[in-house]
Order: C-alpha cells, then structure tokens, then sequence
C-alpha cells in the first residue's frame, strides 16, 4: 500500500536541549579497528531474508586501523550538507519503544517536524524504522556501510509512492535521511561512529545487493581508505540524536552519501548495559 505525506502534529517537546558534559570523561579520539570490504571481482550480496540471520554470499572483509575523534567538543559545526550528519539534542514524548503502532503514532510525527526544521524540507515521508538491540535479532551493524546508493535511492522513492502522491513528487528535490537515537544511556557499548563525507573518494564506496524476502535493494560497503576521518559522539542519552544522509539526488558538491558503523570502543567498561537505539528511515522532499 502507497504512503501518504502526513501533516506534521503540532510540538512535542521539541525544542533544542542545553548541551551537557558527558557524563564520564572521554578522551579527544580513540584508536580502533572497522570492518572494510577488500576490494574484489564480483558483486557483494547479503541476504537478509531471515530477519534472525545474515548471511554473505559474496564479499570479505578485513579489520582496518583507524582513529575516530570526539566529535562533541565542536558538535555544532557538523551539518548534513558538508560532514553528511548532524548532532541535535532532542526529547521525545514516547518513553516505550516496543509497540510499533506506538511509535509510528507518536514518533514518526515528531520526527516529522524534526526534520523539516533540522532540513528546510517542506515535506517529509517516514516510511520505516527499526529498534535494535545488542544480542537481540536486530543486532548494531559492524560494518562501515551507508544504506544507499546513487541507484537505490531513487528506486526505493519509486517503491514507496505511486498514484497521486508519486504525481505530487515528480521532478522534486529530494534525500534520505536516517534519525538515530539511543534508547537509554549513556551508550557505552557499541557506540555509532561516521565518516565525514568530505573525506571519502567515489571510488571508496562499492555497491552491494541487500537481498529481502520480497525486494532487493542495495547499499555501498567501503573500502579502506586512510585518509576517511572519523568521528563518534561518545555517552550519548536518549534526548540526544543523529542526523545520518543516506542519500541526497542533488550533485553540486554538497555530502551524498555518509558512511558510518558500529564500532568496538576501548573505552567500554566490563558491565557496560547493551545498547539499544532506534533509527527511522526518512525521505524529505524541498521546493
């Protein structure tokens, strides 16, 4: 069934927080590894038919040294249009996030509005999320990646409308844009870390086929590059958030795609609670 643009719900607790420190020191960077794909004849694929279970058909993968910097300390320099992700603070209305006719209710509409003050967009069309869980079936994905690609982005748009709405869409500008946001805090397991698009080459990125059980789509893995810079935001709550461009159809130069992954802090402590985050998958449209 087609999705329609909803209108936006009037303000729920919307407004910009007052930052706040961490609340344990962190250091400026940390030295790490990330998962690259190595570069090789052939398509990767991944099937993920079974939700509790990925599997590679093709495609390795190598542990690369990398550095990734505190981005808190200048949090309010990166944007979606140079860096590909933002850094907002944001208070949500839900405080339960295991009932799906819940979320799509209440937070799909703030993240409506979210996104068209954050963006400029004058419409904006959530057209899925997922909450994942450390040790659960939709675990934090460890592989640097981005969720589209320069093909399928357009295609998904064309697989979400149809009829009127796709008539209303035709010939708009238009990106996808993810909003992460942790469940309970601060992270300290399994925290997110992004590439700043600025740093990473076209031919870094290799595209690879997301087989589903009814769809195929199709994400870039990345190869190794050492001059990719990093950056993470260390002990996030769940009153902060993450703008993440997956895509954007604009080619002037601005961030397209933004790579990022899950990642194995030193820092974590031995008891560190799993984390628990969700992401909804947006397509915002300009005038």
């Amino acid at each position: 069934m087609a999705l329609a643009i909803a209108e936006v719900a009037p303000s729920i607790a919307q407004q910009p927080l007052t930052r706040k420190a961490p609340e344990r020191a962190a250091p400026e960077s940390v030295e790490t590894s990330l998962s690259y794909l190595i570069p090789a004849p052939g398509k990767p694929v991944l099937d993920v038919t079974d939700p509790g279970h990925r599997e590679d058909i093709a495609g390795k993968f190598e542990w690369a040294p990398v550095e990734i910097v505190n981005g808190r300390w200048r949090r309010d320099t990166f944007s979606l249009d140079n860096e590909g992700f933002a850094f907002i603070g944001h208070r949500t209305a839900l405080d339960r996030f295991d009932d799906d006719a819940e979320i799509e209710r209440v937070y799909y509409a703030e993240m409506e509005e979210l996104l068209k003050r954050e963006t400029g967009a004058s419409d904006v069309l959530i057209f899925d999320h997922t909450v994942r869980r450390e040790g659960g079936t939709k675990q934090p994905v460890r592989r640097v990646h981005n969720d589209y690609t320069a093909a399928s982005g357009p295609k998904r748009l064309a697989e979400l409308v149809d009829g009127e709405t796709a008539e209303n869409l035709a010939n708009r500008t238009f990106a996808q844009i993810n909003v992460w946001r942790p469940l309970r805090g601060p992270v300290e397991s399994a925290p997110l870390a992004l590439a700043d698009a600025q740093s990473v080459a076209p031919q870094d990125l290799a595209a690879a086929d997301l087989v589903y059980a009814d769809r195929t789509g199709e994400i870039y893995y990345a190869h190794w590059n050492p001059l990719h810079r990093w950056f993470y935001f260390p002990q996030m709550r769940s009153d902060e958030a993450l703008l993440i461009k997956g895509y954007d159809a604009r080619e002037d130069g601005r961030a397209r795609f933004t790579l990022h992954t899950a990642f194995d802090d030193p820092a974590t402590p031995e008891n560190a609670a799993p984390r628990e985050s969700i992401e909804i998958r947006a397509l915002v449209f300009f005038d």
